[in-house]
């Protein structure tokens, strides 16, 4: 009788394992970034000291990170800090908080996109290179995303309400589905798709990379299940010229 319980057990133990595996689709359906690659990751943390979130940024120069607008937090008492070496796991993590106002693109319209200066340059992350804009993406190519969001999701593919995180960062590659669209309120976007592959809320921010230059920031995806259609994604080059005025790149 013992053995009969400790055999029904360890199959239900199985069945619990398998379901639980079943839902585990890394950023959705990709895989651990390379220890090497997207050193210049940022996770960019808001909390209150009750409620936190979280988006991914990246480090484009020594004292600024660019990420997606909507990613910062601008009411009183939240504070927004970027932590860096996230990825690899093992490095040393560091922080700042955040004292400058965020330098939000506008044209009398909301755009997805913001620079963030920080209170003192970080001096031992390589940057992440800015893109070459006479070679401007093109429908087909190949471009990576990551983020360090949820990687479930629910039955029939709905988004879980605030999934747990990825334990490191995930990357995922994807195919330019449509460029160079600016669409009213949203600004210079381009979309990417791949089957069975998706983000999550948490990999807002996060660059999108084609020859290891970031020539996107996620914004965002459909919102009630996985795999419903493209990710938005703002058009770096779109901003370039905003990108250099502001940070005094020549």
């Amino acid at each position: 009788m013992a053995l009969l319980k400790v055999h029904l057990l360890l199959l239900l133990l199985g069945v619990l394992v398998n379901s639980v595996v079943s839902l585990q689709k890394r950023i959705i359906g990709g895989h651990d970034c390379d220890d090497k690659e997207r050193l210049y990751h940022v996770r960019l943390e808001n909390n209150d000291g009750e409620k936190k979130s979280h988006c991914g940024a990246s480090l484009i120069h020594p004292e600024w990170i660019l990420t997606a607008a909507h990613c910062v937090e601008l009411e009183t008492g939240w504070h927004n800090i970027p932590m860096f070496k996230v990825h690899p796991r093992t490095a040393k993590q560091q922080n700042q908080v955040i004292r400058h106002p965020p330098v939000i693109y506008s044209s009398g319209q909301f755009h997805d996109i913001m620079l963030l200066r920080l209170r003192r340059p970080v001096t031992d992350v390589p940057p992440v290179q800015l893109p070459n804009c006479n070679n401007r993406l093109k429908v087909g190519d190949t471009v990576q995303l990551a983020g360090e969001g949820g990687t479930t999701t629910g039955p029939n593919n709905l988004r879980i309400f605030m999934p747990p995180d990825s334990y490191r960062l995930q990357c995922v590659d994807m195919k330019v589905v449509g460029v160079s669209e600016i669409k009213p309120g949203s600004g210079h976007i381009f979309y990417t798709s791949e089957a069975n592959r998706d983000i999550s809320s948490a990999d807002s921010g996060s660059g999108v990379i084609f020859n290891n230059m970031i020539y996107g920031v996620i914004s965002q995806a459909p919102l009630t299940h996985a795999f419903l259609g493209p990710i938005a994604v703002m058009d770096v080059c779109g901003y370039m010229d905003w990108i250099k005025q502001t940070i005094a790149l020549k």
